[in-house]
């Protein structure tokens, strides 16, 4: 498959009226935005395009766009943001309106820097141990701070009682201030091999995408890109989606020797390939 190099995003404006846009990798690297990338977010609103930012961040929709706006993106740059969290908090609201979800359920939570947003206002108990959860949920990780084994002792008695599980954050690489550790997705992979069972929200999967979709007006497929930094994720999702891909080579692939090899081992195709979010060259 061709796939065409760009110098910006003022050249993929001229081709297409909707953009699903990734967050971690392309605009920010979770301290500070990349250069080029907060002009060329706020250009592209400007020029008067349908912007959508779809993250695999297992917190919900609006701490996702606090902390875009303390890192210096322009309020109103975007029209709505779409997280794999949002996604999933919305999916277990109406199971506890159906009673599908029980009160007092006992959750182990496994987040970030004490995030409980995946979970505000639904009916759980936290617990802190696998010995006694109902459900997992794993909506980030901190490969940072801890090896995987510290995951796989907290996991492993919930994996073995058959514990459902539900991963709202499926990027197995994630960006951290010390370089890039594993992410919640290795977590999710690891609950499997305890003999666990997981259900993954967020890319490459298609609801996260047909939501994003569904707030853009329900767009031609034609005239929407989808850009992003994981082949896996971003790229395999908007193949999936029927639109149009960009491969933003900033974040997870920034020291990738051989882009051409990846795609073919994952089958996925990029339309359009980029160094930066920028606007132009």
């Amino acid at each position: 498959m061709s796939v065409q190099p760009i110098e910006g995003i003022e050249a993929l404006a001229q081709r297409y009226e909707v953009f699903l846009i990734d967050q971690f990798g392309v605009l920010h690297d979770g301290q500070h935005p990349y250069p080029g990338a907060v002009h060329a977010l706020s250009s592209l609103k400007r020029a008067g395009k349908t912007i959508i930012l779809i993250s695999n961040s297992g917190k919900r929709a609006k701490p996702n766009e606090r902390r875009l706006l303390s890192l210096g993106f322009e309020a109103g740059s975007w029209d709505h943001l779409v997280s794999s969290g949002e996604v999933a908090w919305r999916s277990f609201k109406d199971m506890a309106v159906s009673g599908a979800l029980k009160p007092e359920t006992r959750c182990l939570l496994i987040s970030r820097d004490g995030d409980r947003s995946a979970i505000d206002d639904l009916p759980l108990t936290l617990t802190a141990s696998g010995n006694d959860a109902d459900f997992v949920l794993i909506s980030a990780s901190e490969g940072d701070r801890h090896q995987l084994d510290y995951y796989r002792a907290l996991l492993k008695p919930a994996a073995e009682r058959g514990v459902p599980c539900f991963c709202t954050n499926p990027d197995r690489i994630m960006l951290t201030s010390v370089g890039p550790r594993f992410g919640a997705g290795e977590i999710a992979d690891l609950y499997e091999r305890l003999g666990g069972s997981v259900t993954r929200i967020g890319k490459p999967y298609q609801p996260i995408f047909e939501a994003a979709l569904a707030l853009a007006g329900s767009p031609d497929r034609g005239k929407a890109v989808c850009i992003g930094d994981s082949v896996e994720h971003d790229i395999a999702g908007g193949n999936g989606a029927g639109m149009a891909t960009t491969l933003v080579a900033s974040g997870i692939l920034a020291n990738c020797k051989d882009l051409t090899a990846l795609f073919s081992g994952l089958g996925a195709f990029p339309d359009y390939t980029l160094d930066a979010f920028r606007w132009h060259e």
